[in-house]
């Protein structure tokens, strides 16, 4: 077998980054070399694995501390956001999101062609939600091949009888399809008038409304796993789109810490992700309602540590947790409903509480409890007893238990890198 370059090219969020990074190792576990393209910000992330990272600015040059810090500050602007329905969020963080989104895209443009030209890449993976045209014309000219990965919600992929992306529908309520689909067009409609004239000035047809990314003709692969797939109108074609049950890397290890007096009792891990770090009043009513329980529970505060006092003695804060690492030790979680945490506590077989705040976090959080494979929490609108309730319920609830045990057998049977390597060899190969 011959060495051939995989480039990956993430978007800039640690949960398709960090998925990538399971595919890469995978990748180059077969011989090959996986190299990633990069906004300046997230560079440090893939070389702290090993990778060669080569930046593609994708908004107004900026010094790199800046630029990695360019979404937390997005997000921290957008808290007051939170405490609205997804629908409601449309007008606000997702419509600000979407022009940004736009804008990474006439960016990039700027930089991928001649890096493309550079580093000769064999086959190129993107995980985006937005198309860049140098990526599709690179590999049209070369004759690669193009894979797109969706490393959030598998709705992502319209159909019209599954939820909307980013709508926190339930699968079955169709009147919430029809609204959020309406109300999402009408919004994001002059965002997306100007990505269809950026294309033509790119040589690409238009897009239809409201889509700003095609299936690859080649390959798609969707880390959604199967046990919570939802029932499509027109089945995803398999020699196009394969489901990897997620994509879980391999990261340090980890050793708990000491919890004096609450030795044996159930551990709960408690994360919002890097950016939901900086919602810290949440974080301090959930340390105040754990504390008064019989549990230990390990909290991720981001780089936000100053902002905590003196903690419950059954809680233990960290900057950061390899999370791959932490999730097989503990009992249950609770998280946003980010695309990582979702499927890791899915292929571990935890159940999880979901507070969902933006994007595909509502379409997780409703999914999770749908499934059976855990609970959807208000992100704000609880007391302290309903928590503990709901907490008590994903430690106990043996229904609960033995689905999730299947489903973690299921995904751990599968697992989702190899199997993207080996269908990203079989491109490359043929």
């Amino acid at each position: 077998m011959s060495r051939k370059t995989v480039a990956f090219f993430p978007e800039a969020a640690f949960g398709p980054a960090l998925n990538s990074v399971g595919i890469a190792q995978a990748v180059e576990a077969l011989g090959h070399r996986a190299v990633f393209l990069s906004d300046p910000g997230f560079t440090g992330v893939y070389e702290g694995y090993g990778f060669e990272a080569h930046p593609v600015n994708l908004s107004e040059p900026m010094p790199p501390e800046q630029m990695a810090k360019f979404w937390e500050d997005f997000i921290n602007g957008h808290i007051p956001n939170f405490r609205k329905s997804p629908i409601e969020q449309l007008d606000t963080y997702v419509k600000e999101c979407w022009e940004a989104i736009v804008d990474s895209a006439r960016w990039a443009e700027k930089d991928l062609p001649a890096l493309l030209a550079r580093l000769k890449p064999d086959l190129i993976c993107v995980d985006n939600v937005v198309l860049f045209p140098a990526i599709k014309r690179h590999a049209a000219e070369a004759g690669i091949p193009w894979v797109r990965i969706i490393s959030c919600s598998e709705n992502e992929i319209e159909d019209e009888a599954i939820p909307p992306h980013l709508s926190g529908c339930g699968a079955k309520d169709t009147a919430c399809h029809a609204a959020f689909r309406a109300r999402f067009n009408e919004v994001i409609g002059p965002i997306h008038d100007d990505f269809n004239a950026f294309l033509a000035e790119c040589g690409e047809a238009a897009y239809p409304p409201g889509q700003f990314f095609e299936a690859s003709p080649f390959l798609n692969l969707l880390l959604y796993p199967e046990p919570v797939k939802f029932e499509r109108a027109a089945p995803l074609d398999p020699a196009r789109f394969q489901y990897l049950e997620g994509c879980v890397r391999k990261d340090a290890a980890f050793e708990l810490p000491p919890f004096p007096g609450y030795e044996g009792t159930p551990l709960i891990y408690v994360s919002f992700g890097s950016l939901g770090a900086g919602d810290t009043e949440l974080l301090k009513r959930i340390i105040a309602a754990v504390g008064k329980m019989e549990i230990r529970a390990l909290v991720n505060v981001g780089d936000y540590m100053e902002s905590y006092g003196a903690v419950p003695p059954n809680v233990h804060l960290a900057s950061w947790y390899p999370q791959p690492s932490v999730i097989p030790l503990i009992d249950g979680a609770i998280h946003h409903g980010g695309n990582n945490s979702f499927t890791e506590c899915l292929y571990f077989g935890k159940p999880a509480i979901i507070m969902p705040y933006v994007w595909d976090g509502h379409d997780n959080a409703t999914r999770v409890q749908e499934t059976g494979h855990g609970f959807r929490m208000p992100r704000y609108d609880w007391t302290e007893a309903e928590l503990a309730e709901k907490i008590t319920a994903m430690l106990t609830d043996e229904a609960m238990q033995a689905r999730l045990a299947a489903t973690s057998a299921h995904m751990q049977g599968r697992h989702g890198p190899t199997r993207a390597a080996g269908l990203i060899d079989g491109l490359l190969e043929s």
